[in-house]
C-alpha cells in the first residue's frame, strides 16, 4: 500500500526543496547531515516552496536554518525523492527536489540550532546514517558527479561565531 501512495499524482503530492550539503576534504567528499525534528533521524534540509523564491534558493535558506551553513547552490537539482510526512494524525506524499550546497561557511550560532544536531560524514557514513534509501542514492549520485568532474580542492569552509 505505501509503494502505491508513493505514486500517488497530482494534489495529492506536495512538493518541498531541499540541499545537500556538502564539501570536498583532501579528495574526498563529505556531507552533512542534521537531525530532523521531529525523531532525530538523519536527514539533508529540506522545507516547503516559498513565495518569490526559485527551488534553489528554497534549498539554500532551508540549509541556513536547518544546519547554520551557508554557500554555492547548483540551480540544478540532483535528483528528487518521494517519502511520507506525518502531519497530526495523516500522513502525506511529498516530493523532494534536492540541490547540491558547496558549504563555504558554518555558522556557530542558527536558527535551529537547540532543535537538531549536524555532523559531518563521508559518503559511506552517509549511507549509513540516512534511513531513507532514495535520499542515500541521492549523496551517492552527486559523489559520482563530483568525481567525473574531478574534485577541486575547495578552501577550508569559514567558521563564524555570530
Amino acid at each position: 500500500m505505501d509503494g502505491l501512495l508513493l505514486r500517488a499524482s497530482g494534489r495529492n503530492v506536495s512538493r518541498q526543496f531541499g540541499a545537500i550539503p556538502y564539501t570536498v576534504v583532501k579528495g574526498q567528499v563529505v556531507f552533512l547531515l542534521v537531525t530532523s525534528r521531529g525523531t532525530g533521524r538523519w536527514i539533508f534540509p529540506k522545507g516547503d516552496p516559498m513565495e518569490g523564491h526559485a527551488p534553489a534558493q528554497v534549498a539554500m535558506q532551508e540549509a541556513l536554518e536547518e544546519a547554520g551553513v551557508e554557500g554555492e547552490v547548483d540551480p540544478m537539482p540532483i535528483g528528487r525523492y518521494r517519502a511520507f510526512k506525518t502531519l497530526a494524525l495523516r500522513r502525506k506524499v511529498i516530493e523532494v527536489e534536492m540541490y547540491p550546497l558547496r558549504v563555504t561557511q558554518q555558522l556557530g550560532e542558527w536558527q535551529e540550532k537547540g532543535r537538531r544536531h549536524r555532523h559531518w560524514v563521508m559518503l559511506k557514513e552517509a549511507r549509513r546514517l540516512l534511513s531513507d534509501a532514495k535520499v542515500a542514492e541521492l549523496a551517492v549520485r552527486l559523489n559520482q558527479r563530483l568525481r567525473a568532474r574531478g574534485l577541486p580542492d575547495y578552501p577550508p569552509i569559514a567558521h563564524i561565531t555570530r
